[in-house]
């Protein structure tokens, strides 16, 4: 290894959050990128290939910028930091953090932490109606959560409206006791989670109270009109495609609508097809309609999940080859596959 060292002056409390607990991200980045770090007193040494140290001191130099911006370096930030290095796209990473969306009752920025959730928010700024489609983890649910707020606090919409299919995942619930709003609450429970996490249980209870948010199963929706509200369909891949067209028909003026879902965890019954798949053949080419696709690379939970997503991703790439080579051979006339023809 070529011995090239760039050295860099890094103020203590960005060094301790750059470095991470026992310098597994400096560790990470080491590995990732095949140079070594050191600490001298303050200043952060990198060396090894020249080409390797200039991407390495970049990298730090983005991470450092992040962490002065107040942002608690994660595993998973540098992960996506090393991915954007490679493609060449290191920039991204601080052009990603520009924006604040809002802060939890805890004080905590809500951004977005991929390219992808940015084209994301971006594409709710700017369009009626949004499709948020990708796998668990890609925060869809929870930062659309964040610009309903927003919206709501600034005054550009009256009310939230959060809704869900309420279909059984796996599991059955009829046989709890209680009304009606008692059984569908566990399938509504997530968004709860992130009501009382932006909002704050008390103005969330209030607002509740009101009429002004109002989280409800997805069969409520039907004869109504809303105008003048943030309506969030989520979990839409377990709509029918007859759901799926009354919800988007109850769209009022001033409102805006987004639609999450993720295609490859369907609840449906076998057989049943997708609101969500239909809508994206039907709806694709309107123009105040948006469709946004994130990937397992969007997933900013544990790295694990990254993995797992990206591992099912590839699973089911494999089967889906296999069975559309296995369909497309069973279909070939016999002759062709070497067999007799068939004579009478």
């Amino acid at each position: 290894m070529a011995d090239f060292r760039v050295g860099m002056q890094i103020e203590a409390e960005h060094m301790q959050n750059l470095f991470g607990t026992h310098d597994a991200y400096i560790k990470q980045i080491e590995e990732d990128l095949h140079v070594v770090i050191t600490d001298r007193n303050g200043e952060v040494r990198i060396s090894g290939e020249q080409a390797a140290v200039n991407k390495a001191a970049k990298l730090v130099r983005e991470l450092v910028e992040l962490s002065k911006r107040g942002n608690r370096i994660q595993e998973q930030s540098v992960s996506y930091a090393l991915e954007l290095s490679h493609e060449g796209e290191a920039d991204a990473l601080l052009e990603i953090d520009s924006e604040c969306i809002c802060h939890t009752i805890s004080g905590k920025p809500i951004k977005p932490k991929t390219l992808g959730q940015k084209k994301y928010i971006d594409a709710i700024k700017d369009k009626m109606i949004v499709f948020g489609l990708g796998p668990a983890g890609t925060g869809k649910t929870y930062l659309a959560m964040a610009m309903a707020i927003t919206a709501f606090k600034n005054h550009e919409v009256e009310r939230i409206i959060l809704t869900r299919p309420a279909i059984e995942a796996g599991e059955k619930l009829g046989f709890l006791p209680g009304d009606l709003q008692s059984k569908v609450d566990p399938y509504l429970r997530p968004l709860y989670d992130a009501l009382y996490q932006i909002m704050g249980a008390d103005s969330f209870q209030k607002n509740m109270e009101k009429g002004l948010i109002e989280v409800a199963p997805l069969a409520y929706m039907r004869g109504r009109t809303l105008d003048n509200a943030y309506i969030i369909l989520d979990e839409a891949q377990n709509t029918t495609p007859a759901q799926m067209k009354m919800f988007l028909t109850r769209i009022g003026f001033g409102s805006k609508v987004i639609v999450t879902g993720d295609a490859s965890q369907k609840d449906l019954a076998v057989g049943t097809q997708s609101g969500l798949d239909v809508a994206e053949k039907v709806l694709g080419k309107i123009n105040d309609i948006s469709f946004i696709k994130m990937t397992s690379r969007d997933v900013v939970r544990h790295p694990l999940v990254q993995k797992i997503v990206k591992a099912y991703e590839d699973y089911e790439s494999r089967l889906g080859s296999s069975q559309n080579r296995a369909a497309h051979k069973a279909n070939e006339p016999r002759a062709k596959r070497g067999g007799k023809p068939f004579r009478k």
